[in-house]
């Protein structure tokens, strides 16, 4: 019976009860539509994306001396915060900056040496609009992503890129599951180029993943991970039965080393 949902999520009496929701239902070919309606819509992006343009920010990043800062709101902010993570894993001095914290005593981070980078779909955030001419009193290089021509956010930064959306897979064109798609696409192809451009090693790699496989399979020696002498479970022929098994169990091997 472990294959079946618990009650609270029990789908086949779902709509029981429920006139205006009896239709509801996902189809195998529903759903492979809407995969590859999602795919014309990021081709879309790739085919349509200024490259010169992209080329600019990306040595703009490059060549900065101070930390790149990503910000945006609602879901763009949560693509900003995963680019400026993948920045730093790579070894980039970056940051995420919060809009409303920003206004609070964060813009305080901001230096003439920085660059900010500001993701909006429509270019029409107000809590970014309010935030730009504080960032440029820092000295900031501002950079506006946006993908609505025209937008007031790119006329007041130093920089626009232009992420061409066709439109949202959403059926309203309103949830942004296709902006959003677009954004991480494009930060994270430009974090991979000034990780080429950086010439980072695997081993440098590793070194800011110390608890992960590739760190551990790079960072820590043999040494690093073996058991000291008296870490060892160790018995000899006339021990007890009973001080073995405290002797396996305390030192936590897994095994006992018979001694003769």
């Amino acid at each position: 019976m472990g294959s079946l949902p618990p009650s609270h999520l029990d789908f086949s009496s779902a709509n029981h009860g429920n006139e205006h929701h009896h239709h509801q239902e996902i189809s195998k070919d529903n759903l492979l539509a809407l995969f590859k309606s999602q795919q014309d819509l990021l081709n879309h992006f790739f085919k349509h994306l200024d490259l010169p343009q992209t080329l600019d920010f990306s040595r703009i990043l490059l060549s900065t001396s101070g930390t790149v800062f990503f910000t945006g709101v609602g879901k763009s902010a949560f693509v900003a915060n995963k680019i400026s993570q993948t920045l730093i894993s790579l070894s980039f001095r970056s940051s995420f900056l919060s809009p409303l914290d920003a206004l609070h005593g964060d813009i305080g981070a901001l230096s003439s040496r920085d660059v900010l980078v500001l993701f909006s779909k429509s270019g029409s955030t107000e809590e970014l609009l309010r935030l730009v001419p504080c960032a440029k009193a820092r000295g900031a290089f501002l950079v506006s992503l946006t993908s609505v021509p025209g937008n007031p956010l790119a006329g007041v930064c130093d920089m626009n890129v232009h992420l061409p959306l066709q439109r949202e897979l959403c059926p309203f064109n309103l949830a942004p599951v296709t902006s959003t798609a677009i954004q991480m696409v494009f930060g994270d192809t430009i974090a991979v180029a000034l990780m080429a451009a950086r010439n980072l090693t695997k081993e440098e790699y590793g070194a800011n993943h110390p608890a992960g496989r590739i760190g551990k399979s790079l960072i820590f020696k043999g040494k690093d991970v073996m058991k000291k002498k008296e870490e060892l479970p160790v018995c000899k022929e006339g021990d007890l039965i009973m001080d073995q098994l405290v002797e396996l169990t305390s030192k936590g091997c897994g095994c006992l080393f018979a001694c003769g």
